[in-house]
């Protein structure tokens, strides 16, 4: 298992965090997302490492964005 923490952009309530939350768990191999709104703080456990382009497609599709 490989646990990742990103940083994103524009959340602000639940439903933004479930919208997230939503995305990431269509890439293959998520088994977990904690999402922390105040902070902006996702951490993404998977199977194995994922390619930052994948979270930030579908951060992006879920309408946010991404930090560098």
């Amino acid at each position: 298992m490989t646990e990742t923490k990103y940083t994103v952009n524009g959340m602000t309530c639940g439903h933004c965090a479930a919208s997230v939350t939503e995305e990431i768990n269509k890439i293959g191999g998520v088994s977990d997302v904690a999402v922390d709104v105040p902070t902006g703080a996702v951490t993404v456990t998977s199977d194995a490492e994922l390619s930052e382009s994948a979270v930030r497609a579908a951060v992006e599709e879920a309408g946010y964005e991404l930090a560098q």
